[in-house]
């Protein structure tokens, strides 16, 4: 990019295509990005809903600018910032410029979905190249290794990320990526992501280690500060918060790699819609105040279950193995939390039997949502994998969303005595014996509630 202002970059070099702040397109850093200087840095809870806008009209949400192609002024091309949105589009350069500030990261980039970002990512191995991943992942995310190491020559090595001693032995000059998830989905297990990127880069300075956020989002976790070089996270879930679109983010601060991934971005087309761009540009807004409330509602909902006797996994319990890990990293637990039964098919009445909680694959949506990962969203992995890696049959995984924490803990009270999991007596307290992982008891009561 040229020192000079824009207008003496657009002379020196007519080739670079440079955005109306001179930054060259797609832009990056984003104006807005703590790496600027010159503007003052406000907590995260405003940076999320203060944008900067040079919309002509002076609009205060970015328009949507539902073009295919934009008009050039000459034959030879290449006279506008934009010319085709596969390549890019006003609305998502401000949604990237936006994400590049609130993930502190250099640039950001966005793509129709999480497991199209992980696509575009993993699209930097080759055939010989090896990944180092975790024993506990999301459905998709080892249906796209068990992919590509099938089909493209990739070798992948799951092994417990929880255990820096399992990582070290398969760290080799042929390691080109390191894939982490914390917390880990469905088992809500803590990667100590500091101490892995540092090992991992003293052994071999050209592997990456990437992590996925989406558990925690940006209001929460920074994995760029944490040591890693691409952080990535399906924007279907928090930054969005409604359930209405699809999207994935990715976050670089090395410039070289950014370029590789928007080079696979604008070659194959995925990148982001302009109508999804400001979908998803809306919810960001509002991140900080549903997230907020889903911790709280997920805490209480989180101690209720232990209370009753459950193993329940969740960073914000004390119990946890790993709580104090967990803080060290994090500015906070999540709304996504996990519980044993002891009994598959108890596990599946409770399920079915919840009003409130929607039966669902997803989480961080404002509305709440209950499913069996082992029958759903981890279906993919074989049982045998599943049990050689200890994921629980029976394990309910609870995506806490806004409603009143009082009617999502009645529901559920309500579904665990209508599965038998606990039972009701006059008396207040009786468990009926039947979950091998747990003594649970509920009460009655004054109007014959639970």
């Amino acid at each position: 990019m040229s020192n000079g202002s824009p207008a003496t970059a657009k002379m020196s070099d007519p080739l670079k295509r440079l955005d109306l702040d001179g930054h060259e397109m797609p832009p990056s850093p984003a104006p807005s990005s703590p790496r600027t200087g010159g503007r003052r840095r406000y907590a995260l809870a405003t940076e999320l809903v203060y944008t900067e806008t040079k919309d002509q009209y002076g609009a205060s949400s970015i328009p949507i600018y539902q073009s295919a192609t934009f008009k050039q002024a000459s034959a030879a091309g290449g006279t506008n910032d934009y010319d085709y949105t596969r390549s890019g589009n006003p609305t998502r350069t401000y949604l990237e410029r936006h994400l590049a500030k609130i993930m502190n990261a250099t640039r950001a980039l966005a793509v129709g979905s999480g497991m199209g970002a992980l696509d575009v990512i993993t699209r930097l191995l080759r055939a010989g190249d090896e990944v180092i991943t975790g024993d506990d992942l999301y459905g998709g995310t080892n249906r796209l290794l068990a992919y590509l190491s099938s089909n493209q020559g990739i070798v992948v090595h799951h092994v417990d990320t929880t255990n820096i001693d399992s990582v070290r032995p398969v760290i080799s000059d042929k390691t080109t990526m390191v894939l982490l998830e914390s917390p880990t989905n469905p088992l809500i297990k803590i990667i100590d992501i500091p101490s892995i990127a540092r090992l991992v880069h003293e052994a071999n300075d050209r592997a990456l280690v990437v992590v996925d956020n989406t558990m925690l989002s940006p209001m929460l976790s920074n994995p760029l500060h944490l040591g890693a070089d691409i952080v990535y996270e399906s924007g279907t879930k928090y930054l969005s918060g409604h359930h209405d679109i699809m999207a994935g983010v990715i976050g670089v601060n090395d410039a070289a790699i950014g370029d590789k991934l928007y080079f696979t971005i604008n070659a194959t087309g995925c990148g982001l819609s302009p109508n999804d761009s400001f979908l998803l540009m809306r919810g960001i807004k509002t991140l900080a105040i549903r997230m907020e409330k889903q911790q709280t509602n997920a805490q209480k909902i989180a101690e209720f279950l232990e209370s009753r006797g459950f193993r329940v996994r969740y960073p914000g319990l004390k119990s946890h193995p790993q709580y104090d890990l967990h803080w060290s990293m994090a500015r906070g637990a999540g709304a996504v939390l996990s519980f044993e039964t002891g009994d598959v098919s108890i596990s599946e009445r409770i399920v079915e039997a919840t009003r409130l909680w929607g039966i669902s694959v997803s989480f961080g949506c404002v509305n709440s949502l209950i499913s069996m990962p082992c029958q759903m969203s981890h279906a993919s992995i074989d049982p045998q994998t599943r049990k050689e890696r200890q994921m629980p049959e029976d394990i309910i995984r609870l995506c806490v969303g806004i409603e009143d924490v009082n009617d999502l803990i009645d529901d559920l009270s309500r579904a665990l005595v209508e599965a038998g999991s606990v039972a009701v007596t006059l008396d207040g307290f009786r468990a009926t014996g039947s979950s091998s992982s747990a003594q649970q008891s509920t009460a009655i009561d004054s109007d014959g509630g639970v």
